[in-house]
């Protein structure tokens, strides 16, 4: 029997399956090393696995409530005091199952049919199609490479009286890039202007390098009723299979944004709240994680460029990206991925597959830093062996 294609949402049923599931898959049945999907290969702190697992014999494991554990709210409220100097209180706190899941509830929130919400590519892959399913329009705003620059003139020309949201990831997963003051204080101005509500994903807050701090859009000044911040305890922990995240804004804007959310998962397992919450309050368990990220991504970006490898600048994130052309590869990213994976045994992620429309870079491929050395090493030297083949 047939499914029936009009009983099918054409926004997921003509959907290909995303590039990070196809590498992974690729990766896991060719025994490749996987530097496509961003994950680390080591378990989180041992410190959030004890509490996570005395939180599971010592309390409940019911449905804790759809806001989330006021412990947790609590913890988020003063990590954000702590690290970035913000006045936050928890009923400013949705927790979520994941930061994914706290996107789909802040566009379900903000975006009603033909409204039109602007997206920087290259983009997470979930934005647009959940903008879509809200009955809104993305509109991309290219960045170009090297630098991933917000320019004021493209934005501008983008914004229309339809114009009712944007979408900031910063720091920028895939290209690892961070905005700068002046591009944060330009995206407050132009949000103040045109009374947008700006849904920034910030999940990378915590994973910064060379001694950079993050600011929120949040935190520019017009900025706090029209914000909707969004962390990841999955990435400030490196343990991205907890799917634990949050919704930080204002109250009445946050009230709003726990109505779509109870529709959505409701609500979040109660002994990784816990888990989390103590996580946020010891900041050596962070600390001790991003000297790690930061060895791990020497060790892949220096490797590289020792192999001849053109490795773009990143302030930020797991992730590092090589510009194919001034490596001297002539393949777009797209085939070098494909038969990279195959050919070399190493699974990366092709820009071009998070960009929609025309005009986007077609040779930069990223690869993920959060690894063993050694897994890293070995991913350098097969790479090298294998452009001389090619």
């Amino acid at each position: 029997m047939s499914t029936p294609s009009r009983a099918l949402n054409p926004i997921y049923a003509n959907m290909p399956v995303t590039v990070f599931e196809h590498m992974s898959g690729l990766a896991r049945s060719l025994g490749a090393i996987n530097l496509g999907q961003g994950f680390p290969d080591s378990p989180p702190p041992q410190a959030l696995t004890a509490a996570a697992m005395r939180a599971m014999e010592t309390r409940s494991q019911h449905y804790p409530p759809s806001m989330g554990l006021p412990e947790l709210r609590d913890a988020v409220a003063g990590f954000y005091a702590r690290e970035q100097g913000l006045a936050l209180t928890r009923e400013q706190v949705v927790v979520t199952s994941g930061a994914t899941e706290a996107i789909a509830a802040a566009i379900l929130a903000v975006v009603g049919t033909g409204d039109e919400v602007l997206l920087f590519a290259p983009a997470y892959d979930a934005y647009a199609p959940l903008v879509r399913r809200a009955g809104g329009v993305p509109v991309f705003v290219p960045l170009s490479p090297p630098h991933w620059a917000y320019d004021e003139a493209a934005i501008r020309a983008a914004i229309t009286p339809s114009t009712r949201a944007l979408i900031l990831n910063d720091p920028l997963n895939p290209t690892g890039s961070v905005a700068s003051a002046e591009e944060l204080a330009l995206l407050a101005r132009i949000a103040c202007e045109h009374d947008l509500v700006a849904i920034c994903d910030e999940v990378w807050e915590a994973v910064r390098f060379d001694g950079r701090t993050h600011r929120s859009l949040l935190a520019e000044p017009g900025m706090a009723q029209r914000t909707i911040k969004i962390g990841s305890a999955g990435k400030i922990f490196g343990a991205t299979g907890w799917k634990v995240g949050w919704m930080v804004g204002d109250a009445a804007l946050v009230a709003v944004l726990a109505k779509a959310h109870q529709f959505l998962t409701f609500t979040t397992p109660p002994m990784l709240q816990w888990a989390a919450a103590e996580g946020l309050a010891d900041p050596a368990i962070t600390a001790g994680l991003h000297a790690d990220w930061s060895a791990s991504r020497k060790v892949l970006v220096e490797g590289l460029r020792a192999a001849g490898f053109a490795v773009l600048e990143s302030a930020a994130t797991w992730f590092a990206c090589i510009d194919l052309t001034a490596s001297g590869i002539a393949l777009n990213d797209t085939a070098f991925s494909e038969r990279a994976v195959r050919e070399a045994g190493v699974a990366s992620i092709p820009l071009s597959a998070l960009w929609e429309g025309d005009g986007g870079p077609t040779t930069i491929v990223r690869l993920c830093h959060c690894k063993p050395p050694a897994m890293l090493e070995d991913a350098v030297a097969r790479l090298s062996q294998w452009r001389v083949s090619i």
